[in-house]
């Protein structure tokens, strides 16, 4: 077994072992590999591995990297989406998390409708207010919600946040439980062509807190295929 190989299952047995703890269905959460900056190879390893989602941040990566690949597992856009990429992005991706405007939402629903799709997409949330991180404030997820639904050729399927960064996990276990209060008060509005589906948060070093806290999706890069190269 690979390097890559032995890190995932690793990463498995941890997700399986959080899910557990609070008597979750360990298959109700998909694992996202991260896959920035890695090269071709090893994500073939990671494919090979069992890997069945792949995540990038950016849309030029991706495409790259896609035309090198292929179809060999779902792609989705885990890093901030600019309005000038949308058609790209819905060429290219599966699911994008990080819808954070409703004019990227209009490009989206129109980029969209001309392929004769639907695109599904989870809103992003910038919990701690940081001027580095894109992402609607949480009273304006709602508002936004309401906009956004009407547009037919755009699938709402769930909130996705990147929280402050904290040593401690547990330091962060807060913006989990004030996402998943997010998304029930979203599911409640019951808006047409939302569906709070899913929750994307948690990373390589707090990924079991979030599965503890209701993610569906937890986005791990570095547990995977270990440190990035210094830019």
């Amino acid at each position: 077994m690979s390097d890559i190989g032995e890190r995932l299952a690793q990463v498995r047995a941890r997700i399986t072992a959080a899910a557990r703890r609070v008597g979750r269905d360990p298959a109700a959460i998909t694992l996202v590999a991260v896959s920035k900056t890695v090269p071709p190879h090893h994500i073939k390893d990671a494919v090979a591995a069992g890997v069945a989602v792949l995540g990038e941040n950016r849309v030029q990566e991706a495409q790259d990297k896609i035309r090198a690949l292929g179809r060999v597992a779902q792609w989705h856009l885990v890093g901030h989406l600019q309005t000038n990429k949308a058609k790209l992005a819905v060429q290219l991706f599966d699911m994008i998390h990080s819808l954070d405007s409703i004019r990227l939402a209009r490009e989206l629903d129109r980029h969209a409708a001309a392929l004769g799709k639907r695109m599904p997409c989870l809103v992003e949330v910038n919990q701690g207010g940081e001027l580095t991180k894109s992402g609607l404030t949480e009273p304006d997820v709602l508002p936004f919600l309401e906009e956004a639904a009407a547009l037919p050729n755009l699938e709402i399927v769930g909130l996705m946040s990147v929280p402050p960064y904290c040593e401690n996990p547990e330091d962060v276990r807060p913006y989990f439980q004030i996402l998943r209060a997010l998304r029930s008060a979203a599911a409640a509005e019951a808006l047409p062509g939302v569906r709070m589906e899913h929750l994307s948060m948690g990373m390589s070093h707090d990924f079991e807190v979030a599965i503890e806290e209701g993610a569906t999706m937890v986005r791990i890069g570095t547990a995977i295929f270990g440190p990035r190269p210094s830019p």
